[in-house]
């Protein structure tokens, strides 16, 4: 095989796999300990995303959601994507995120972050 082939080759499975959104950072953060709770849960990855066919749930530690509202991306920066949380008590919760990013692929994931007392 002509090794400007393989390059080639090489260059877009690397490009391929860098087109996904990725978790880059959370609003409480992933596995801190906040002092007061939180408004809203912020996600954000490393690229846009479609805010129609992702979700984003925060849920207690009965796995009850705690959501105030629906899920949204952030006016101006599709890389955002947020949802209001109840005034939240004392405790362990769970962020369940599964995003489809402009380029349609699709990831998913969870963590936790806790309310401090």
């Amino acid at each position: 095989m002509n090794r400007a082939i393989i390059v080639a080759c090489a260059l877009a499975a690397a490009g391929s796999a860098s087109a996904h959104a990725f978790l880059e950072g959370a609003l409480p953060r992933v596995g801190s300990t906040v002092p007061t709770p939180p408004a809203e849960v912020q996600l954000t990855f490393t690229q846009g995303i479609e805010p129609d066919f992702s979700r984003l749930q925060v849920q207690d530690s009965s796995g009850a959601s705690v959501a105030a509202g629906t899920a949204h991306a952030a006016t101006g920066d599709a890389t955002k994507f947020a949802v209001p949380v109840r005034k939240l008590a004392p405790g362990k919760y769970t962020v369940i995120w599964h995003v489809t990013s402009v380029d349609t692929h699709k990831t998913q994931g969870k963590f936790s972050f806790t309310v401090g007392k």
